[in-house]
């Protein structure tokens, strides 16, 4: 019998990654894509741990899953990535009908876990962390998208930030060599592939492995590659942006003119509790070195309210951080406790209630920078990825280089394709616009 699989991703753009990988290395089992998770005899969640709600909807859907399995005593079940790697004994005790249980990194061998699923009446678990360089590699990636394309340069994390489990989960960064990158991305271009995401838990931490090369250096040898119109990247660490990265951002069209750098806190005291590396002040230089830069950059962050020990002090630290920076977006979080991690250990706990209150202050004050930083594209003409549809009146959905969504009316030939569009409306999570016919940019 040929097994049918869905896979079910929850997280980050790495996870989206991994499970294009398991896609491909199942197909390439023999095994089919299920259009819907009701037409699979196999299901996968690959899982994310970083905060504790996306714990909890594994969870809730595996709550889901367990009404199925229930009359159908044939579906397989497998829950991978790091939640798994994680709290795997948990998870076998709180969800017994799981079949399979794997951490990341481990696309190449999904195939044969499923099949000694079939056959075992316990768990098949495999847990090993792979410390080859190599191990992000793999030769079968079954792309969601055919414009745009995530490329693994590194994997793991070696930095100790004391609320973060990446250590834990994808172990210490391993680099790929530069020249498979290199390959890879070559190969993507080749295939029309309009844009590619360089990712890695510190991307910018990158050295080739075999000559040393930098992040940066990388970066402007993929820029060369004939045919390749975007490369993003995703995410850098504040304390590894040089000077040389800026300038191959500014020099290098190629290279999207945004940049995700997560601050995670306006207050030294907590970045230094968080074991960042470094203070309020180092980050805002590097942010007005990039503000200073010839070439216009995008700036979104990530923040945590609510950290162990953070004062109400700190806390207007990060609300002053916002006013200083005035970031074009940025992802906000209650801080989660999560297993294993050094902040388990630190005095100060702030709780719920607050979290909630300072959460919503923090949105709010970002969403009035937000609505006003894209009140300034109107009457612009910017040029715009075409990558999906919007839930909205529009037809048409796409990223300029500053990775501003942008809504627009258009036929379905214009997927994958850069257009102009005209803004003529904004809100503080993206603009809308009308399509500038060819002829008409200089109008």
């Amino acid at each position: 019998m040929t097994r049918r699989f869905f896979i079910e991703t929850f997280g980050c753009q790495m996870n989206d990654l991994d499970s294009e990988k398991i896609a491909g290395s199942l197909q390439d089992a023999g095994m089919l894509p299920a259009g819907d998770a009701s037409e699979a005899d196999l299901i996968l969640l690959n899982t994310c741990s970083v905060r504790e709600k996306a714990v909890q909807k594994v969870y809730a859907r595996l709550g889901e899953i367990r009404h199925r399995k229930l009359r159908q005593s044939d579906l397989l079940v497998g829950v991978v990535g790091c939640m798994a790697q994680l709290e795997a004994q948990q998870l076998m005790r709180r969800a017994p009908f799981v079949s399979i249980v794997a951490g990341p990194q481990k696309s190449r061998i999904i195939p044969g876990l499923v099949q000694r699923a079939g056959t075992e009446s316990t768990p098949v678990v495999d847990l090993r962390m792979d410390d080859e360089a190599e191990s992000p590699e793999i030769p079968h990636v079954a792309r969601n998208s055919p414009w745009q394309a995530g490329v693994t340069i590194s994997e793991g994390c070696s930095r100790a930030c004391s609320f973060c489990v990446v250590p834990f989960t994808r172990g210490r960064e391993r680099n790929r060599p530069a020249g498979a990158i290199i390959r890879e991305v070559e190969e993507l271009a080749a295939r029309n592939y309009v844009e590619v995401l360089l990712l890695g838990q510190t991307v910018n931490s990158y050295r080739d492995p075999e000559s040393g090369l930098s992040f940066a250096g990388l970066l402007r040898r993929l820029a060369g590659i004939p045919g390749l119109t975007r490369i993003r990247f995703t995410s850098p660490h504040p304390g590894d942006f040089t000077a040389e990265l800026l300038e191959v951002m500014v020099s290098c069209p190629q290279v999207c003119n945004q940049i995700h750098l997560p601050v995670q806190s306006g207050s030294t005291a907590i970045l230094r509790s968080m074991r960042r590396g470094y203070t309020r002040e180092r980050y805002l230089e590097t942010i007005r070195r990039i503000k200073a830069a010839p070439r216009p950059i995008a700036i979104s962050t990530d923040l945590i309210v609510g950290f162990p020990g953070e004062s109400e002090a700190d806390f207007r630290d990060t609300l002053t951080l916002l006013d200083e920076v005035q970031f074009d977006s940025a992802f906000s979080f209650k801080y989660s406790p999560r297993p294993n991690t050094k902040a388990l250990e630190l005095p100060g706990e702030v709780s719920e209630q607050e979290k909630g209150r300072r959460l919503m202050i923090l949105q709010e004050q970002q969403r009035v920078i937000q609505y006003n930083k894209n009140a300034a594209y109107q009457g612009r003409v910017v040029d715009v990825l075409v990558d999906g549809r919007p839930k909205s009146r529009f037809s048409l959905a796409g990223r300029t280089t500053e990775n501003k969504i942008v809504n627009f009316d258009g036929p379905d030939s214009l997927m994958g394709r850069i257009v102009p569009v005209l803004i003529g409306g904004f809100s503080a999570n993206s603009l809308k616009g009308i399509r500038v016919e060819e002829g008409q940019e200089g109008q």
